[in-house]
């Protein structure tokens, strides 16, 4: 399975945002990497590589790759509606992002490896597809054996204060959610301006 793993410290710091959940490097070093870290920070970018920046924020903070983050981009171009809303919708829609939001992983680095170690079930049937499209009334849950279970109850543990999105439901106690519609772009809140990202795959 395809998936980004190369340093992340280095990577949040280049855009200044904690993509990969809370980042102590980002305290103590809030500029670029490298030895011209400091002076790039003051560089002007151009409009083509604010554009660029503001697709790669997207794709690190989903974990998606280049050609995967273009495929979905195409399918969100063929749906009705505003496309980049659609983009925003469709990543949220990912069974990994949707297991993050629920609360059952801190990160949705973790949450992919619980889809692709077979610890979540969709509707009672076992999905390991980290990209797979949750359906609004689709019911996500740990699968019912020890080791998932024990899993996924050490990270609502972990996960127990933060806030669950109002699209989803999750009981605690059965280990289990349901994605009960898609987001508006407001809940979303992204970290990057979908707007660009469409502009730059359209020229």
């Amino acid at each position: 399975m395809a998936r980004y793993t190369g340093p992340r410290e280095k990577i949040a710091r280049r855009f200044g945002v904690a993509l990969f959940g809370p980042s102590k490097a980002l305290e103590t070093r809030n500029f670029p990497p490298g030895q011209h870290g400091v002076k790039n920070a003051r560089r002007k970018n151009s409009d083509f590589a604010v554009a660029l920046i503001e697709k790669q924020k997207l794709r690190f903070q989903y974990g998606v790759l280049e050609k995967q983050f273009r495929l979905t981009f195409a399918e969100a171009q063929r749906r009705k509606g505003v496309t980049g809303e659609n983009l925003l919708q469709m990543l949220e829609s990912r069974l990994d992002n949707v297991v993050y939001r629920l609360g059952f992983a801190n990160t949705r680095f973790a949450s992919r490896q619980l889809v692709s170690h077979r610890h979540i079930t969709v509707n009672g049937k076992v999905v390991n597809i980290a990209s797979y499209q949750v359906k609004p009334g689709d019911v996500v849950a740990a699968k019912e054996s020890p080791r998932s279970q024990q899993l996924v109850g050490r990270f609502l543990e972990m996960t127990l204060g933060n806030p669950t999105p109002d699209w989803v439901t999750v009981d605690r106690d059965k280990m289990s959610g349901v994605y009960n519609r898609l987001p508006i772009r407001d809940e979303i809140n992204p970290i990057a301006n979908e707007q660009l990202v469409v502009e730059l795959y359209s020229r």
